[in-house]
Order: C-alpha cells, then structure tokens, then sequence
C-alpha cells in the first residue's frame, strides 16, 4: 500500500518584488521593513540620549530662565499620552517624553549649582580655605573657597574664585588664608558662536577670577572647613606630593607628562611639550578621560583575572571574570577620586562602570545600549558637559569605534588550523597593528569635527602620532602607571617610574616628529551652530540604525556640505574687555591692537577661526599699527583710519582726525555712526564681529543678545559718562609709552578664560 502523499500546503497570493514597484509604493515598502528590522534589534532605546541631549540644547538655548513647573507639567501629560497610543506614535511621544526630561535636568541643576558672579572688577581683600592648588613652572594657582570678599555682601560673594599667585606656594592644600587681590568676571565667549567659558565657570561654582596682589598669608581666625572640603584638600595634598615626585624621577618634560597622566595635574608641562602634544594629535593622552579610564580598568581586570586563573581552585568554582570586574570597577572609581574628579573624569568613569556592570549580569560590555545607558546618566547629573568638546570628543569615538566593531568582526579572516605556530603569532601580531591602525582612523574620522568645531584647527597628521604613540601607552606607559600607584604607598615605585619615563619618551619622540611636518596644523573657519548640527545628525543616522535608514544621512550630511560656504569675514573684532581689537589693515590682512594683559590666548581661537594661518605672536600683525599710551591707529583696507583710543583725552582727539572709532569708554563726544562699538555696545553684545555695509554703517554680530538674560550671563550695567581728564579713567595705565606688548601682568589664560581641557 503505498504511503499517503502529504498535503500540499495552499499557495499565498504573491505580490510583485519591491524592485518591480514604482518608487512612490516602494519607499514605504522598504521603510516599513527597515523600521521591522530596528525594532527587531531595538536599536530605539539608542535615540533616546539624541532626544535627551535635544532637550538639553534647547534649555541652555532659550532667552530666559524658564518655570521650574512648565516643563515637569508637560512631561506628566507626554507619559500620559505615551501610556495610551501604541506602535509608531508611541515611540514618538517617548523621544518628546526624553527631549522635555533633558530640558528638566538643565533647569534643575542650574538651580542647584547657581552661586553669585561677580559683576565687575574689584581689588579685595579674599578669605576662605584653599580647595586646590595648581603648580606651574613659574606660579601657582589656586581654586578658593570663600568665606568673605571685602565689600561685598554676603548675597555677592562667589562660591568660589580662581587666583593667580607668582612664584610657588608653601601653604598646604586645605589651609585658611587671607591675601588681596584683584578679581574679575570669568571670560565669556571669544567670539560669536565660540565656547562659553563663563558659562563653564558658573556650573563650577567658579564667580570670579583674579590675581594675588602682594603675599598670601595663614588666617589665623578662619572657622574649621566643612569635612567633605577638608577631605577633598588632603585627596589633593596627596596629588601634589606624588606629582612631585614622579615629576623628580623622571626629569624634564617626559615627568611632566608622566605626572599627569597619573594625578591629572598639568601644569608643569612646558609650553613647547603642549604644543607637540596638540600638533601631533596625541594632547588627548594628558588629558584623564576615556583613554585612561578604559586602560586602567583593562589593566585592572586583566592583571586580577591572570591572578585569579593560577589557582585552579578558584578558576574553576568561582566566577572570577566576574570578580575581575569588580576589582576593575572599584580601582577605576578609586583612581577618578584621585585624578581630581573632573567633568571628564567622571563621564569616563560612568562610562566604564556601565560597561564593566554588563560584565556582572552577563551581557556584552561593548555594546551601543551600554554607551547610551552611560550617556544618559552623565548627562543627567551634568548636562552642561553636553555642551563641552571632551564629552562629543569621547561618546563620538565610542560610538564610531561600537559600530566600525560589527563591520571588522565579520571581515576579519579566522584560522583555518593549517598554519604553523609562526604563522598563527604572525597573523595575530599583524591583526593587532591592523587593529589600531583601524581603531585610530575611525575615532580620528569621528573626532575631527568636533576638534575643528571647538578648537577652530585639525591636525591631519594625528593619525600618524596616534598609530605610533598609542601603542606605547597601552603597553608601556599605563600598565607602569597602574603598578607604580600601588607601589607608592610602599616606596618601591621608583623602577616602575623610570621605565613609565622611557615610554613617555618614546611617544614624546612621536610627537615632536610629527609637529616638524610642514602643515601639521591647518586653521579650520568657524563652523556656525547650524551647520554642525547637521553634521552631528548625519553621524547619529551613520552610526546608530542597523538598516538602510543609514542612509537617510546623506541629506544632513549634504545640507552641511553646501553650507561649508564661509561668509564674509569681518572687518572688526572686538573683545568684550575693549582691550584687543583686530582689523583688516591694508592688503586685506588683519592687524591686531592690543593694551593690557598679552592677547595670545583670544587671538589663538580668533585668528584660526578666521582661517588665518598666523600664529598670535606674529610679527606681522603688528605692521601698520601706531599705538602710544593713549590708544592705538591703523589704515583699513578701504583706506579709511580707524581709532582706537583707551583714554578720554585721546577720545577727543581721535574724533576730530579718524573716520571710525571703537572704544571701550562712553561716547558722549562723537557722533554716534562714527563710533560703532563703544561702553555700552560691548556691555550688552559682548564680544562684537562687525562687516561693513555697501550703504554704510554696520552689520553686527556678539557673543551675547541684549535680551538674553540667563544666571551665567552679566547683565548690562548702567552706563557712566567719560570722565574729565585725570578723574576716574577706566583704562588703567601701564608701564611705556607702546601699549603694544606692555608689561603689565597678565592673567594666566587657563585662569582668565576657563580653557577647555
């Protein structure tokens, strides 16, 4: 009898293949499959940070402080809505949801860390506790706590202020002082649509900055610190002693280096040493963020899991790659409260930590929901960093990296069991070197648009410094700095310092190779606001889906190649202090005109993102300038004179003899179209970018809109008339008839301006 057929099964109707479609019924087609494949692999919870970090932008972009209610209202009925829809819309309502939870973090950490800014300058008598103490080759600077501000009130006083002191300071960390000195705002922005190093200064409780004026002396009457700041200066103490000494172990700039690599503090690296560091791409490794963080914890988990694996014992009843990551975990947390603690300490450390957690429960470490798990919980507890180059720099590295990993992985040939042990070491070793060199151009491609965007410069050699200098960091210098810190405390780190000493001079060989080249740093235009929001879109639709939506960034990206497009450059530059001014004299070429403190750190960020090529200590900014110790001429490029008068008395004579004036007095004398930029102009716009109109007058742009009041900002303060000659000039006399170059005292930049690390 023969076997029973089996049932055919019934045919389904088949449609045509998508390709057969027209393209109007095909694209929602392949968008709704595309769509199926992320929700697959729910790669949704990855926009959650962009939509988060959304709302953030959009907080610290509003004119005004918002409600502390409006916003928490509106997340309550976006939960509300996002609990009654389903599919598509509620995922929409979730991201809503997210962007309104980030502009309710702003809002409230604004909150928590607002302290009173000073709102002028003032020579004071300061008292408080010394928090931190900063050591350079020739000065100290210091980071006070304060307790009292001679005149003013209590209401007035900054939380804390930053001082610079010449010579170095024998005071310990932690102790009661009392000294006079001239104090100021922090800096604000450099120019319009640069960093806001005001801002910066604000969410560190940072209201004024300044300089020692005669000797820092013991309060003697101070009440006892608050505990967590006497714990917080003795963890200081400690970084400076072992700075000291690993800066004395290994001599010249290479202990500099060593030592802030290790304790975070940079400021015995000498000038030449930086510059190498920043030409060859390879500044970063001074800097304790991502790199440091995830060599540590490396180092950790690999050295406590080998010292696991000799007992079989233990490698056989217990998890010890768990117990590795946990001992990685607690040494990574240690070292960030050693490191100081910074924004991108901390950011490097959550990042680890979720990381190295993903261990413990048994999921991938390096995985995109890890990193965006991270994302979200440095920015909830400081979503100002989302607003700082060292967070972009490093979750756009990883991002970059996670993502290049699937692509590699695939890609990269598996042994076939038929070579010999020469080959197999031979294949890894090449696979190794062809990892960093994969590894390095990836975070450089992902990196380098933030470096240009805050930093106004690219180093094109930075992968050559990278792929030479990396390598000896991963495998000299951090395992070295690793074991030197645990044999401190026992006095028997001096060998493991001065073979870290050999390696620090290897990668400081790379680095000045690599800043000889000729064009190792090229001047990159400022890119305005928009533009680089359509290039950080591009690289989110690039790296986060999994699908053809990976193509959806061709649009931002193209809308940020046509908008390469540089407008016109300026005419005039003027500094909101109305000491520094650049011009375009005869030729084109911009000239500077400069009084006071030395302009190098502002025309640093002015002169690159112009596209100008000059460094600021040129010689030939200067051609054409005339500048006594009343104020300064130059002839413009149209063959008009401008002025530049820092006096009353030269206020007056300039507005008989010169065409255009800019001034940082009150104008009551000249007609105002002849005077531009005057008090009141740089009081309420700050830092002025000026283009001059075919039908005349002027196109003006500042760092500051007048009716932008936010607590980081100085208001407008009411203006006062320019004095009688020799009663109350605002613009104080320096040594010299040439202001040009004076020899005034500057402010330290790192001080006055609030650098970026």
């Amino acid at each position: 009898m023969k076997p029973r057929a089996a049932a055919r099964p019934a045919m389904l109707p088949v449609g045509p293949h998508p390709l057969a479609m027209p393209v109007w019924t095909r694209l929602p087609v392949i968008l709704s499959n595309c769509l199926a494949r992320e929700a697959s692999r729910r790669t949704g919870f990855l926009w959650f940070p962009v939509a988060y970090g959304a709302g953030i932008l959009a907080y610290f972009s509003l004119p005004s402080e918002p409600s502390l209610w409006a916003a928490p209202i509106l997340a309550i009925l976006l939960a509300a809505l996002a609990g009654l829809v389903r599919g598509g819309r509620r995922g929409f309502a979730l991201l809503a949801l997210m962007a309104c939870l980030g502009m309710i973090a702003g809002s409230l950490r604004t909150a928590l860390v607002a302290a009173p800014v000073a709102g002028r300058t003032l020579m004071a008598e300061v008292q408080g506790h010394i928090e931190t103490i900063e050591f350079t080759p020739h000065r100290s600077r210091i980071l006070l706590r304060v307790h009292r501000v001679e005149g003013l009130a209590p209401a007035e006083t900054p939380y804390r202020v930053k001082i610079g002191l010449p010579g170095q300071l024998a005071l310990p960390t932690g102790s009661a002082v009392t000294l006079r000195a001239s104090l100021a705002p922090p800096a604000g922005a450099a120019l319009p649509g640069g960093f806001d190093f005001r801002r910066e200064a604000f969410f560190r409780g940072v209201g004024a900055i300044g300089y020692a004026i005669g000797p820092v002396r013991p309060w003697a009457e101070a009440p006892p610190p608050p505990a967590m700041l006497a714990r917080l200066a003795q963890l200081d103490e400690a970084r400076n002693l072992l700075t000291r000494r690993i800066a004395g172990i290994i001599e010249g700039p290479a202990g500099a280096v060593a030592a802030a690599l290790v304790t975070g503090k940079r400021g015995l690296i000498p000038d030449e040493a930086n510059d190498a560091l920043r030409l060859s791409g390879l500044y970063h490794i001074v800097s304790i963020s991502g790199l440091h963080m995830v060599l540590a914890a490396g180092v950790l988990f690999w050295s406590i899991r080998a010292g696991l694996a000799l007992s079989t014992r233990l490698a056989l009843r217990w998890p010890i790659r768990k117990m590795a990551a946990l001992g990685a975990m607690l040494g990574a947390t240690a070292y960030c409260l050693f490191a100081g603690s910074e924004v991108a300490t901390i950011r490097s450390l959550v990042m680890t930590l979720v990381m190295l957690g993903a261990i413990l429960l048994d999921r991938p470490a390096l995985a995109m929901r890890n990193l965006a798990l991270s994302a979200l919980l440095v920015l909830t507890f400081q979503p100002e960093a989302l607003l700082g180059p060292s967070f972009q720099m490093s979750y756009a590295a990883v991002a970059a990296l996670i993502a290049a990993q699937g692509l590699w992985r695939p890609a990269r040939p598996e042994p076939d069991g038929t070579q010999s042990r020469i080959g197999t070491w031979t294949r890894r070793i090449l696979a190794a070197f062809a990892g960093i060199i994969v590894t390095t151009l990836v975070a450089s491609l992902a990196t380098a648009p933030f470096a240009a965007y805050h930093f106004y410069r690219v180093n094109p050699f930075g992968l050559i410094g990278n792929a030479l200098g990396i390598p000896l960091v991963s495998l000299v210098v951090m395992p070295a700095a690793v074991a030197g810190s645990l044999l401190y405390p026992f006095g028997l780190d001096e060998p493991v310092w001065r073979l870290m000493g050999h390696g620090i001079r290897g990668v400081m060989a790379v680095a000045e190779w690599v800043s000889g080249f000729d064009k190792a740093s090229l001047p990159a235009p400022l890119i305005r606001h928009s533009q680089f929001g359509a290039l950080v879109l591009a690289m989110a639709l690039l790296i986060l889906p999994v699908s053809r939506l990976r193509a959806l960034a061709i649009a931002p990206f193209a809308l940020w190649l046509v908008s390469l497009a540089m407008p016109a450059r300026p005419d005039l530059i003027v500094h909101e202090n109305g000491r520094i001014l650049l011009a375009r004299g005869e030729g084109g070429a911009y000239r500077v005109l400069a009084f006071g403190p030395s302009p190098d750190f502002v025309l640093g960020q002015w002169l690159p993102a112009l596209g100008d090529p000059r460094l600021p200590k040129a010689p030939d900014l200067k051609d054409g300038v005339r500048c006594d110790r009343l104020g300064c001429t130059l002839r413009l490029a149209d063959g008009r004179w401008l002025a530049f008068p820092q006096r009353p008395e030269a206020l007056r004579e300039d507005c008989a003899r010169a065409d255009i004036l800019v001034t940082p007095l009150e104008n009551r004398i000249c007609p105002p179209d002849r005077v531009p930029v005057d008090a009141r102009t740089l009081r309420q716009q700050g830092t002025l970018w000026l283009w001059a109109k075919a039908e005349g007058g002027w196109r003006i742009e500042g760092t500051r809109a007048a009716r932008h009041h936010r607590p980081w900002q100085l208001l407008p303060a009411d203006p006062k008339p320019v004095a009688e000659k020799g009663k109350g000039d605002p613009a104080p006399e320096g040594p010299g008839e040439d202001r040009q170059g004076g020899e005034t005292a500057p402010l330290d930049p790192g001080i006055s301006s609030g650098e970026p690390g």
